[in-house]
Order: C-alpha cells, then sequence, then structure tokens
C-alpha cells in the first residue's frame, strides 16, 4: 500500500517551526513511521541536501501535488520537466490516531498549489516546483489565451529577426544540455509558423482620420447648454488670462489725478506709476511752508527731512551699494558743496552733513559773512564734527573733476546775491568743472540760474521749473495732508513707498 505513493509529488507542512517542504517521494517506512523526499525545496527553495526524511509526529498537514500515471517511473531521478498533469486534482493526507496516514481522496480548490504544464519534447522529464510559484488552471487557461492571440507579435519578431541578419552571418550550432535547453526556448517563443503573417501594416494616419474631434467637441458642447452644467459664459466665450503681474480681483477704477490745485497750474507732470502732479506758484508754496511750520512743521525739521532725501538722491547717484561699501574704501567719492548765506545753502549744508557721515569726502564752499542765520550757524556746528572740509574761497576748491557738484547758492528772494564776485567765481569754477550738478530747490527763473543742472530736486510740490533745471524730482518732507488742505489743495500722497520719486514732463 506504502509502495503505490512512490515518485508522486507532495507537499508537507511542518508548522511555523520546521514550515513547508515538497519534492517527490523516494521511500516510505511503515514500521518507523517516516517519509522521505528526494530533491527537496524548503519554502520554495531548494534544499542543500539530496533527501529529507520526516517523521509522522511532526507532519501537520500532507498534501499530494502530482500522482504517477500506470507508465510513469515511481523512482526519483533528475526529473526538470512534467510530461503529465492531473491539475484540479489531488489527495490530502492526515495523520490517523495511531500515528499512521490514511489517504483521503478530494479534489482540491482551484486556489491550491498545482503544478505547471509547460510545452517539452519527448526527451523533457518532470521538475518540483515550489507551491509559491503554482498557478490555478484558470489562470493557466487565460495566460496561455493570452500567448495564443500574440502569435501575430512573435511571428512579426521571428520574420524581422531572420530577415535582418547578414546573408553570410552562419548562425553557430549550440551543443550540449544547456544549449538545447535555449534552443527548446528559442522554439518555444518564435518557433510558431508564419503562413498568417499580415501583408500590410497597421494605417495608423486612416484609424485616426476616423475619429472627428470637431463633432465630438461640438457634441460636448451641446450637452452642456442642455443640461445647465457649463459654470459660466458662452461656449465659444474664452476666459480671461491675467499676467503674473496683474489683479485678479476687480478693484475700483484708477483716479490719476489726485491732487488738484486751487489755481490753473502753469506745468504738470507726472510720476512713473502715471500719477498727475500739478505744479504750485512761488507764492503758494511759501504760503504752504507758512502754514505748516504754524501747525510744528518748525525749519529746523524742514532743513532734516530735506538733508535726508537730498542725500539719499545724492548716495544713489553716486554709485550707490556697488561703490559705497567696505570692501571699495579706495574709491571714496568726493562731493563738492556750493552754498548760500540763506536758508537753501542751510539745507545744502545738511544734506553734506549726511554725507559726510555715509563715508562721503564732501567740500563746503560757503562764504565769509559778518552775520549768519541762525539756522546756517547751527547746521555748520554740526558739520564741523563731521570729517568734511569748509573752504570760503574758490582757490581751496579741487582742480580735478569731483564726483557731484551740489548747487545751494541760489536763493528765491536775495536776487543782489548774483553781482556778488564770489558768486560769479563759484559759478565759473562749477561751469568748468566737467561733474554733473544737482540742485536743492531751484528758483523758478531760468535766468536766476547761472549753473546748468544735470538734476533738480523740488519740496513737497514742484515749482514750474525750465528746461535748465534737468530731471526734475520731488521729495517729501513731512507736510501733512490736512495743512495742504488749510490752503486749498486737494491732496494725495504720490510717493507711495518712497521719499524721493521721479517727475516726468507730461
Amino acid at each position: 500500500m506504502a509502495a503505490d505513493w512512490l515518485g508522486s509529488i507532495v507537499s508537507i507542512n511542518c508548522g511555523e517551526s520546521l514550515g513547508v517542504y515538497q519534492g517527490r517521494v523516494s521511500a516510505v517506512d511503515q514500521v518507523s513511521q517516516t517519509i522521505s523526499l528526494t530533491r527537496p525545496f524548503h519554502n520554495g527553495v531548494k534544499c542543500l541536501v539530496p533527501e529529507v526524511t520526516f517523521r509522522a509526529g511532526d507532519i501537520t498537514e500532507l498534501k499530494i501535488l502530482e500522482i504517477p500515471g500506470p507508465g510513469d517511473s515511481r523512482q526519483c531521478g533528475d526529473s526538470q520537466h512534467m510530461d503529465t498533469a492531473i491539475p484540479g486534482v489531488g489527495c490530502q493526507v492526515g495523520p490517523s490516531q495511531n500515528g499512521t496516514g490514511k489517504a483521503l481522496k478530494k479534489p482540491l480548490s482551484s486556489s491550491a498549489p498545482q503544478n505547471i504544464p509547460r510545452r517539452t519534447d519527448g526527451k523533457s522529464q518532470d521538475i518540483v516546483i515550489s507551491p509559491q510559484q503554482q498557478c490555478s488552471k484558470s489562470y493557466m487557461d487565460r495566460h496561455m489565451e493570452t500567448l495564443s492571440q500574440s502569435k501575430g507579435f512573435r511571428r512579426r519578431h521571428n520574420s524581422w529577426s531572420s530577415s535582418s541578419r547578414h546573408p553570410n552571418q552562419v548562425t553557430p550550432k549550440k551543443s550540449g544540455l544547456k544549449n538545447g535547453q535555449m534552443k527548446s526556448k528559442d522554439d518555444e517563443c518564435f518557433g510558431d509558423d508564419i503562413e498568417e503573417i499580415p501583408d500590410t501594416d497597421f494605417d495608423f494616419e486612416g484609424n485616426l482620420a476616423l475619429f472627428d474631434k470637431a463633432a465630438v467637441f461640438e457634441e460636448i458642447e451641446t450637452y452642456e447648454r442642455r443640461s445647465g452644467t457649463r459654470s459660466r459664459g458662452t461656449p465659444n466665450e474664452k476666459p480671461a488670462r491675467y499676467r503674473h503681474d496683474e489683479n485678479i480681483l476687480e478693484s475700483e477704477p484708477i483716479v490719476y489725478r489726485r491732487i488738484v490745485v486751487p489755481q490753473n497750474p502753469h506745468k504738470e507732470f507726472c510720476t512713473d506709476s502715471g500719477l498727475v502732479v500739478p505744479s504750485v506758484s512761488y507764492e503758494l508754496h511759501k504760503k504752504l511752508l507758512a502754514v505748516a511750520e504754524k501747525h510744528g512743521l518748525t525749519l529746523e525739521r524742514r532743513l532734516e527731512m530735506t538733508g535726508v532725501c537730498a542725500s539719499q538722491m545724492a548716495l544713489s547717484l553716486l554709485g550707490g551699494p556697488n561703490r559705497l561699501n567696505p570692501k571699495n574704501v579706495h574709491q571714496r567719492p568726493t562731493v563738492a558743496l556750493l552754498c548760500g548765506p540763506h536758508v537753501k545753502g542751510a539745507q545744502g549744508i545738511s544734506c553734506g552733513r549726511h554725507l559726510s557721515n555715509h563715508d562721503v569726502h564732501v567740500i563746503l564752499f560757503l562764504p565769509n559773512f559778518v552775520k549768519m542765520l541762525e539756522s546756517i550757524t547751527n547746521e555748520l556746528n554740526l558739520f564741523s564734527k563731521t570729517q568734511g572740509q569748509q573752504v570760503s574761497s574758490v582757490k581751496d576748491l579741487p582742480d580735478t573733476p569731483v564726483d557731484l557738484v551740489i548747487n545751494c547758492l541760489d536763493c528765491h528772494e536775495n536776487a543782489f546775491l548774483r553781482d556778488q564776485p564770489w558768486y560769479k567765481a563759484v559759478v565759473d569754477w562749477a561751469n568748468q568743472n566737467r561733474a554733473p550738478v544737482l540742485s536743492i530747490d531751484p528758483p523758478i527763473s531760468e535766468m536766476e540760474l547761472g549753473i546748468d543742472a544735470k538734476w533738480s530736486l523740488a519740496l513737497g510740490l514742484p515749482l514750474p521749473l525750465g528746461e535748465r533745471a534737468g530731471r526734475v524730482y520731488l521729495c517729501d518732507i513731512g507736510i501733512p495732508q490736512k495743512v495742504f488742505q488749510e490752503v486749498g489743495i486737494n491732496y494725495h500722497s504720490p510717493f507711495g513707498c518712497k521719499f524721493v520719486i521721479p517727475l516726468h514732463s507730461t
């Protein structure tokens, strides 16, 4: 009875400690209650020993994977392929009470481990396949059906391989068992007949022409119109596109004229953002400063604010951070500051003090007078505490061109200063020096400008400056909005995030 199971392929489960073994039954001893497997696999990995023996007490479950036929040998040999298989049918043996195994035949489920039939020749033999490598019959049927449907691809691949060889190329013959196995695999994959190769290739363009994209989109739009699924707009309406610097939220229209003066301005300017800045007369500008001083914006505050804004503009004109940095001390810029004995001169002195604090070499020219204004005296006291140089003669001014000339000689009221010898000498020096000129709060009349400026800095609101003033800039000196309203100016600040902005002539 026990000899009938010799040669069968079985799977023995020995529990979690020993694992699962598969192999072909080589011996069954009913006396010692043992069973031996040849060429065993342990948990799907081939064992290093040729044979293992199990006791009945160690076996938890025993499954018969294959029963040899009447003509098959029941002895264990060097098998690699299985000639016959019984998929879906097997026997399960469980240990009895006395320890002997009792065979109970019942059909195995489709998920049980099964053998995989393979195409072999007459010399092929059987191999042991672990349960992890088994497939159900239904899956194998579908797999083989898929392979049969792809014969056209294999036949075309075979035809291409054979046609692409060189005419004089000789294919070496394979010898030995290993080469025979490779040849068998090649025949299995590429060895089908080539009688059903299609004569023509697949027509991609013709197949693509069958798809009418316009008709499909028209059908989709018709459906959306009828069902009301389109959220907004009409089918032909294109959505609005915005640039990266545009705001997608709707806002109120921009009002570019937000400063209105009581009198018709003689000249108008505009900022970089398009805001209109009208000019004011000197009388209205003087009245504005007087009202601001009445409300607490004293002359000292205006001088300090003007000096800061003018020094910031001058530092930008001198090169800014590209030139004024600790690693570039050998190129210290030089500025010639020309000031007169009036409030405009005091503004220039304040600007020179801030420039000197920023490591700029400042040469201040101021003529000698017996009596000076209090504002000039205070600014000179502060300037003397810096590294700046003060001169009172034109001969002490540098002979070589400087980096920048700041002009504060002219005044709105004291026109008699232009007839003084020191004034004419300084104007001649500035015109002969090839340095660019920055004028701070220049007068209106072009006849009063002895020095042509490249840039001019206006305070609060610009005056109607002429062409000799150069490019006009506007600085914020801190006048509150209600002070503008008190003098009849409807004012909205055009400065934005800056204190000095450029103005363009309209």
